[in-house]
């Protein structure tokens, strides 16, 4: 069979796109890897090719997939990696500028489905094809402080799963991932994008919300890409692909915490990650 064609999103160095890319093209598959800025692709393989991808302009979009059917005459498997985090108290989300919470969304959930848009009728056309989605393990089980981060993933993960169903008549495969603690820039990135407001009702647990921030970077406490993503290329190179994986560190807690009464997981993360100090007066 000829290599399949794989399109890779939020590709930049020292995350989970990344690393896919360079384990798709060890595995012998034809790899488009994308970022907004080339210099981030750098690093990768000679023989990737290298787009430039803004996830968020429809625009760029249709040029990259079309790039990609116009060279190789299909894609054949979609990675919607790219993506945004955050830190912060729900009741201080930023709801009203383009730049808050409304950017999160945009990224994490409109630019997945803008992308299979643009990829399923080519894949229908050909009854071949696999979509993926990156979703997290927090899309499953919410964490305090990481409110809207965990929203939009949870939105994707039911987007996602909605489109298995409505797409497998046309002979296209969905797969959802769900990372846990993966080591990579995107997680190092958290801790500078945290501004408690002048004010918050939370700041007496500035430091649990910081310690949350960081918390999928502590060393011991976090899988390299580079290991998270064998797995997932075995799983999406299948004659029958999965429709879920998971892996990566803290991922088998949450898969139990999925399974207990949901208000003693309330109470086991509130205790864990300092919700249940806030308004107890306690000083950062």
């Amino acid at each position: 069979m000829p290599p399949k064609v794989v399109l890779v999103t939020g590709a930049s160095a020292g995350g989970i796109g990344h690393a896919l890319c360079e384990e798709l093209e060890k595995r012998g598959c034809t790899v488009y890897a994308s970022a907004r800025r080339l210099a981030a692709l750098d690093s990768l393989s000679p023989s990737i090719h290298k787009l430039e991808l803004d996830v968020l302009s429809l625009d760029s979009c249709k040029s990259a997939v079309q790039r990609v059917l116009d060279e190789q005459g299909r894609i054949d498997v979609l990675v919607n990696n790219a993506g945004v985090g955050g830190t912060g108290a729900v009741l201080d989300a930023d709801v009203e500028s383009e730049q808050g919470a409304h950017a999160t969304f945009e990224a994490n959930v409109w630019a997945p489905l803008r992308l299979s848009q643009l990829v399923a009728p080519d894949m229908a056309k050909r009854r071949s094809g696999l979509i993926i989605n990156v979703g997290s393990i927090v899309g499953n089980v919410p964490t305090p402080w990481t409110g809207i981060y965990n929203a939009s993933k949870a939105a994707l993960h039911s987007l996602t799963e909605t489109l298995r169903m409505e797409v497998k008549g046309l002979g296209i495969n969905v797969m959802l991932v769900a990372p846990g603690a993966i080591t990579s820039q995107f997680g190092k990135k958290q801790t500078v994008s945290i501004r408690l407001p002048e004010d918050s009702l939370y700041r007496d647990v500035a430091d649990k919300i910081i310690e949350r921030a960081t918390i999928s970077q502590t060393p011991g406490r976090t899988t390299p890409a580079a290991t998270f993503v064998k797995g997932l290329a075995s799983r999406a190179l299948r004659s029958k692909p999965a429709s879920y994986y998971t892996g990566g560190c803290q991922s088998f807690l949450f898969w139990l915490l999925e399974r207990l009464p949901r208000p003693l997981v309330w109470f086991l993360l509130s205790r864990r990650l300092g919700a249940d100090e806030v308004g107890k007066g306690k000083k950062a």
